[in-house]
Order: C-alpha cells, then sequence, then structure tokens
C-alpha cells in the first residue's frame, strides 16, 4: 500500500475536518491540543506553538508506527507551515496531497473564530499552483 500524507488547508469553517475524515486516513490537527478529557474545547492563544509542534509530532509517531494514510487538516495559510510534514514525508517515503478546502457552502466554524480573524487568514493565504 502507498504512503499518503494529505494536507487539508483552509480557513476556520471551510470544512477540513469533515473532509479529512471523510479521506480514511488517520487525522491529526493542532486543534486537537486543545480539547480536554471530557472533550471540551478551550483555545489558549499563547500555546498555539505549542500545539503545533505536538501536532507535528503526533505525525512524526504515526509515520514511524507504519500508519499508510495521514491526514493533517490544520489552516496552513502560509507556505511554510506546511514545511516540517513535507520534511516528515519525504523522511518516511510519503507521498504528499495538498487540498484546499473552500467554504461556498457557507460552513460556521465551530471555534468561535472572529471574523475579522478569518478576513486577516483568507488575506495571507498563500496557494502554489
Amino acid at each position: 500500500m502507498e504512503k499518503i500524507l494529505y494536507i487539508v488547508r483552509g480557513v476556520p469553517g471551510s470544512g477540513k475536518t469533515t473532509l479529512a475524515k471523510q479521506l480514511t486516513a488517520n487525522v491529526f490537527e493542532a486543534d486537537h491540543y486543545f480539547y480536554d478529557n471530557d472533550g471540551n474545547y478551550k483555545f489558549i492563544p499563547s500555546e498555539i506553538k505549542e500545539a503545533h509542534k505536538e501536532c507535528q509530532q503526533f505525525v512524526g509517531f504515526a509515520m514511524d508506527s507504519g500508519i499508510k494514510k495521514i491526514a493533517v487538516s490544520n489552516t496552513f495559510t502560509q507556505e511554510w507551515e506546511m514545511e516540517p510534514y513535507f520534511e516528515l514525508a519525504k523522511k518516511h517515503e510519503f507521498k504528499v496531497f495538498t487540498i484546499i478546502v473552500e467554504n461556498r457552502h457557507g460552513g460556521k466554524n465551530q471555534h468561535g473564530v472572529p471574523e475579522d480573524k478569518i478576513e486577516q487568514m483568507k488575506n495571507r493565504f498563500q496557494i502554489t499552483l
């Protein structure tokens, strides 16, 4: 079986998580860091770097353990944010597919991200074709 890493990108509310779950892959997100044991979400802005670091570590562990289909679902508005995953994929010989999810269906973000922050994300979103 071919080893595949899906990088699912988009602004909050676009449907990244929903799509990632449809890919029959193990799904990792920085947002997982902010859930407590009871499933309650509490975003702590000062811990965002730690959340992304943990997400990268979990993806590395999954690759090390032999999981062959992995999806990482984060906003990834900037190219550099994907680099650690590209490096992991290269190290572990995964084929990478990046998927940009647009919010054409009028989805609502589940974590209460303010509209002005979403607009900032849209304005800095980088795409390489």
